[in-house]
């Protein structure tokens, strides 16, 4: 199954799915020889998409029972319906930023559950623990995903990542507040899927163990919510206060630097993220935990 899709403008692919990957060894997101390899398990099933891009017309193919349907929402998932023109802020840098940025969108995905849970598994963790979570538990308990490419998985479905026991959540490196999270999220994905921003916030927010910080960064990738902010990142606040303003804020600070832009505050904390600069590193990084030693 394939399909080709010309952008009203210009389009950087690679970044654009960026947000999408989680790590260079992320088993359901691939890179190499120009394209990208995306693995999903839709409502139609498992499927695989790969995307290139040549002379600014999108190639792309789709693979399994799921490929028609990924093929279906390409265009979304390459920001095709994100009005990123509109976004003219009065702060020089970000001003800048858009100009030389705006070859990159915000895409939505249309799959919830698949993105909260590797947004849960970061919860409270460096990202390498997290990464090696996902990793070791998508390659164990998901499937081989459709397609050619050799080293591709599509994640499990909900109640597979309910039937995962304790001792691989275990040896995988996840605590029991991280895995019991993701079960009772499982236990009522189907009504996480299709419903508008706001409402999905307000039910993933409902689940013990899911706060701001978790909603928004679902919202990101499965609805492209440009206003989604990652309010209590480890990074995020210091780095828009340091580049906005010169000095290094907390929430509360960057929440103010960024009311300007309501409605597009997650569009600013990427720009930010993407051509911002960072504030000088002091004291210890923070260690990865083992809890497999625990």
């Amino acid at each position: 199954m394939e399909r080709t899709w010309r952008p009203d403008g210009p389009l950087d692919v690679a970044r654009t799915l960026a947000p999408h990957r989680r790590g260079t060894g992320d088993p359901t997101f691939r890179a190499g020889d120009g394209a990208i390899w995306r693995a999903s398990r839709t409502p139609d099933g498992p499927g695989s998409l790969c995307v290139k891009m040549r002379a600014g017309v999108v190639h792309a193919t789709g693979y399994g029972p799921g490929g028609q349907w990924l093929l279906d929402r390409l265009p979304d998932l390459l920001g095709g319906a994100d009005d990123g023109a509109r976004f003219r802020p009065a702060h020089p840098f970000l001003r800048t930023a858009a100009d030389a940025l705006r070859a990159v969108r915000l895409g939505r995905t249309a799959r919830v559950f698949e993105a909260l849970v590797p947004a849960v598994l970061e919860q409270k963790v460096v990202g390498i623990e997290a990464r090696r979570a996902w990793r070791l538990l998508v390659r164990r308990f998901g499937d081989r995903a459709p397609g050619p490419h050799p080293d591709l998985f599509v994640p499990p479905a909900p109640a597979g990542w309910r039937r995962i026991p304790s001792w691989d959540w275990h040896r995988a490196g996840v605590e029991a507040v991280r895995a019991e999270t993701i079960i009772a999220a499982a236990a009522g994905a189907d009504r996480l899927e299709d419903q508008p921003p706001a409402e999905i916030d307000r039910r993933l927010r409902s689940i013990r163990g899911i706060g701001v910080w978790t909603s928004a960064e679902v919202r990101q990738r499965s609805h492209g919510d440009p206003d989604a902010v990652s309010v209590g990142d480890f990074h995020l606040a210091r780095m828009v206060g340091w580049t906005l303003a010169g000095r290094i804020v907390d929430d509360d600070g960057m929440l103010r630097l960024l009311e300007p832009y309501a409605g597009d505050r997650f569009r600013a904390t990427r720009l930010v993220e993407l051509a911002g600069s960072r504030p000088p590193a002091r004291g210890p990084k923070v260690a990865a935990r083992d809890y497999r030693r625990f």
